[in-house]
């Protein structure tokens, strides 16, 4: 998110035009261990593994870390960069999220047909947490999904500092126009505002789809999600791990957490749950007196 914000202002100061954008994923530089189309899961991992980026981010950039680990515990690994802008490239996740959808459940049924699967399994961060929330719910993904492991989610939206209330209380023509503004160059981001059209039809009824065991992996320190409380689930087949609960001295916060040795244990064992190994919180800062 921090590099679209840098993005927009680039885009104010030399005055691009605001063309629509045309929907387009991609499989260009993968991370490593991701997108072996030769892969073939093994009876003790039998879901691969998608992995689905964050705002303004692509496949290798979010998943240089976790992506290699996976591979190495014998997953089978795939990622693609979704939501791409032809006016930047460089910035996945940036279309409206009902048109990113369907390129998530593409991507998908290729793996599906490639590794000879019946579902796989989901590791998002961010958008990559509320985007495929859309294919499950509307374009008949569930059915294909057994496990869904969110690392910072916004199932309610982010309030992102007041900026969902500016929306709610300016006089609805300037709020209309602000957000038109904003989505021409970012079709996605007034849908994540607390509030919004998009999170109350992501969340009407509930924000788990059916039959799918959800973790997710909150962050106290989330700046980006606000209230990281956004990303807590009801009970039932739905665990929640706030990352402070887990590791008190833990101070990962939005990005950081894709890149934190805690977050990946405990995608491992929300993996796979018969062989979880306890969480270590050794070599985190010592707590303050």
């Amino acid at each position: 998110m921090p590099r679209l914000v840098a993005l927009l202002v680039v885009c104010v100061a030399v005055g691009i035009a605001s063309p629509a954008a045309s929907a387009e994923s991609s499989l260009a530089n993968p991370p490593a261990g991701a997108n072996n189309f030769r892969c073939r899961p093994a009876r003790a991992h039998p879901d691969p593994v998608v992995l689905v980026h964050g705002l303004g981010a692509t496949m290798s950039e979010n998943w240089r870390y976790l992506s290699p680990l996976l591979a190495a515990r014998g997953y089978c690994v795939f990622a693609l960069t979704y939501g791409i802008d032809p006016r930047w490239r460089y910035f996945g996740g940036v279309i409206p999220i009902e048109r990113s959808a369907p390129e998530l459940g593409a991507f998908v049924r290729r793996v599906l047909a490639v590794t000879h699967a019946r579902r796989v399994d989901l590791v998002g961060h961010s958008e990559g947490t509320f985007m495929p929330q859309y294919w499950l719910k509307f374009l008949g993904g569930a059915k294909f999904v057994n496990r869904y492991v969110a690392i910072t989610p916004l199932y309610r939206g982010t309030t992102f500092y007041g900026l969902s209330t500016m929306r709610d209380s300016a006089p609805p023509p300037i709020s209309r126009a602000i957000t038109g503004w904003v989505a021409g160059y970012c079709g996605s981001c007034p849908e994540f505002l607390a509030g919004s059209p998009m999170v109350k039809k992501l969340t009407r009824g509930g924000a788990a789809a059916r039959g799918i065991i959800y973790t997710t992996i909150p962050t106290r320190y989330d700046e980006l999600v606000v209230p990281y409380t956004s990303g807590i689930l009801g009970t039932g087949i739905r665990t929640n791990h706030v990352l402070q609960d887990v590791c008190p001295n833990d101070i990962s916060e939005h990005v950081a957490e894709a890149f934190d040795p805690v977050v990946a244990q405990i995608v491992f064992n929300a993996l796979d749950p018969r062989h979880a190994r306890r969480v270590s919180c050794a070599g985190l800062p010592a707590s303050q007196p």
